[in-house]
This record gives structure tokens, C-alpha cells and sequence, in this order.
């Protein structure tokens, strides 16, 4: 019987892949980059930089949005953030939150932050959390029959959009 299997190229994902080198065995870290690369903010989708986190929007995102908060310092697991460190990155989860729901308009949200390579860490020696705006309905037969995203809007209006909210959220905090 001949089976039907259908390509779906997405060439943009070998930047994602070859993106994965170790930094144990000499590889770059992204977000350390992005930490020392401040004129580079727009460029690299950073959206916010606290006094030890970073807001990064997720280059290869689950849903259009989705952001990362990360140390600036080199840290692999929560056990080595101190006290402060932990509450700002909580603070930005909450932030992230509330900007997504203005920007994007999310239903719902889904945060984790994966310890390991082997529990799905892309990026394990660098912490990060993960705030992936969801909505109702938004797992289609792509995700579920041919483990394909379908992301509806760019990156940068979607940068665009998270910046102009957040700008607003901290304006009417102060």
C-alpha cells in the first residue's frame, strides 16, 4: 500500500537546532548573550531588563508571545538564585502575565521552567521560566496530527505588541 506522508518544511528551525551547543563543551549561552548586548534589545527580543532578570521573547515560541524570564547571571537551577533573585523572577512572571493579556490577548497561560535537559531543558545551564500565552481552542489537528505549530502572528508585531504593554503596565505601576 502506498502511504501518504506529507513534508512540512520549516527551515527556520535549523537555527533553533544548531542554536543548541552546550556551553559546558565551549558552546555559547543566548541568553548571556543577550545580557551583554544591550543595543541589540529590539534584535534579539528582549523586553525588559530588572535589576537580576531579563524578559526575553522565545525565538522559537510554543505560541506567539511567549517569553522567557531568565537571570542575568549564569545559573542552572533555582537552588542557586538567591532570595531577591527569586522574587524577581516571580514579580516578572506576574508582570509577563498581566502585559501578555493586554498585548496578546491570552485566554489563559501556561508557566513552567524545565531543570534538566532530560525534563526538556533546550538551554540547561542557564535558568529560565517559561510564560506561554494559550487560548481557548488553540490546539489544532497541525499540533495533534503532525506535531507542527502554527504560530498566527509575527515575531515582531508580537514584540512589538508585549513591549507597548509592559511600557504601559510599569507607567501606570509607578
Amino acid at each position: 500500500m502506498n502511504e501518504f506522508h506529507p513534508n512540512l518544511w520549516a527551515p527556520w528551525r535549523m537555527e533553533y537546532i544548531e542554536s543548541l551547543a552546550d556551553p559546558e563543551a565551549g558552546g555559547e549561552c543566548f541568553l548571556c548573550d543577550y545580557v551583554n548586548a544591550t543595543e541589540n534589545d529590539a534584535q534579539n527580543g528582549v523586553v525588559f531588563r530588572g535589576t537580576d532578570m531579563l524578559v526575553v521573547m522565545n525565538r522559537f515560541p510554543y505560541t506567539n508571545g511567549h517569553l522567557l524570564i531568565a537571570p542575568t547571571a549564569h545559573k542552572a537551577d533555582l537552588t542557586d538564585l538567591n532570595d531577591a533573585e527569586l522574587l524577581e523572577m516571580n514579580q516578572l512572571v506576574r508582570d509577563a502575565r498581566l502585559a501578555l493579556g493586554v498585548a496578546v490577548g491570552a485566554h489563559g497561560f501556561n508557566v513552567g521552567i524545565n531543570l534538566g535537559r532530560c525534563a526538556g531543558a533546550g538551554l540547561p545551564g542557564h535558568l529560565h521560566t517559561h510564560v506561554v500565552p494559550r487560548w481557548n481552542g488553540d490546539t489544532n489537528f497541525m499540533a495533534v496530527l503532525g506535531d507542527v505549530r502554527v504560530i498566527p502572528q509575527a515575531m515582531e508585531r508580537a514584540y512589538n505588541a508585549v513591549c507597548a504593554a509592559w511600557q504601559d503596565l510599569h507607567r501606570e505601576a509607578e
